[in-house]
């Protein structure tokens, strides 16, 4: 497989998972401000930061917005072209990268992602927000789960398909930690938290179903949401397809079915650190983890999955030459599998 084909199927996949989870965040944030009492500026300020902080994009906010209004995070993390990761930009680079690798992937799922770029970027879209926000959010968030189906029921399991999941995963289990890092300023620095309020249960219930967590929790914890219970579930819970862990190890089967190597070895970085990330989590508690500081680990756990990109990056895309004669053999190489 070229290596600009795997690329492309690689982002496709990222940003199609990325902008469902701007549209879970934000959607969950603007539900959970209807059932807050006494919001004045500052509280909003309060409730809508975090999200930002989240997404890794308050410096480029900053950059335009002078304060963090509701209006103004949610026009920048779904609507502004300018910001990379908003909602619109990843739902077009999703659609860029498909029609990059066209002949790669299938007629039904090229239609419904053509489809929700052609939404997402009309007037009836604005429409549909400036009626009901929800609907809006709805409408992305059930068409990237068609999407997601689709890639599931009709690709091939062929090295498209890993490097499809690899992408996917590695996006989810990254936001699932910037998610469940919005509330942090709710806990001690270190240590397990104290009993929370009922506030402050609603705001880490509101974590919960931004990360579409909230019915899987309670099969398993029933409606009792603690910061402990929930941090351990989007962290270690080894079923729940969005926890860290869990998307952690469908990343390490991605990489080693794309490289073939067995599991114990490595033969590139993106599988060291992989298969090192993995361990870390299949043996810590969350005691361990509290007693490290959530926030602290979080943020150490987005620095180890944007090292494993990095190092996929260079192992499976990036290709130096030493000399242009071998930039010319690959250049008729390609046109020949054209």
């Amino acid at each position: 497989m070229l290596s600009r084909v795997a690329n492309s199927l690689y982002w496709m996949a990222r940003y199609i998972e990325r902008a469902e989870n701007i549209a879970r965040i934000v959607d969950v944030n603007l539900q959970l401000l209807l059932d807050v009492r006494n919001l004045d500026e500052k509280r909003l300020t309060a409730y809508w930061l975090p999200i930002v902080q989240a997404t890794g994009d308050e410096e480029a906010f900053f950059k335009g917005h002078g304060q963090a209004t509701g209006n103004a995070v949610t026009e920048f993390l779904v609507f502004d072209l300018q910001n990379p990761n908003s909602l619109l930009q990843s739902i077009c680079q999703a659609r860029e990268n498909a029609r990059m690798v066209r002949d790669q992937i299938t007629l039904e799922l090229w239609e419904e992602l053509n489809r929700l770029y052609l939404f997402a970027r009309s007037a009836h879209a604005r429409e549909v927000w400036r009626r009901s926000a929800s609907e809006f959010f709805q409408e992305v968030k059930a068409s990237s789960l068609h999407i997601i189906g689709i890639i599931n029921a009709t690709l091939i399991r062929n090295e498209g398909w890993w490097f499809i999941l690899a992408g996917q995963f590695l996006e989810r289990a990254d936001k699932t930690t910037r998610i469940l890092d919005v509330r942090y300023q709710s806990l001690p620095e270190r240590g397990m938290p104290e009993p929370i309020t009922p506030d402050t249960a609603l705001e880490w219930s509101a974590v919960l179903r931004s990360c579409s967590a909230w019915d899987a929790y309670k099969t398993i914890h029933g409606a009792d949401v603690h910061p402990r219970r929930v941090a351990e579930f989007l962290l270690l819970s080894d079923v729940f397809p969005r926890s860290v862990r869990f998307c952690a190890s469908e990343l390490n089967l991605a990489l080693r079915r794309i490289s073939g190597v067995a599991e114990g070895r490595f033969t590139n970085d993106a599988e060291k650190l992989t298969g090192r990330f993995l361990a870390e989590l299949q043996f810590s508690t969350i005691e361990e983890i509290f007693e490290i500081g959530l926030h602290k680990y979080l943020d150490d756990a987005q620095l180890k999955l944007n090292n494993v990109g990095a190092e996929l990056f260079r192992a499976y895309i990036y290709q130096p030459f030493e000399n242009p004669d071998e930039v010319h053999m690959v250049q008729q190489e390609e046109q020949q599998q054209q």
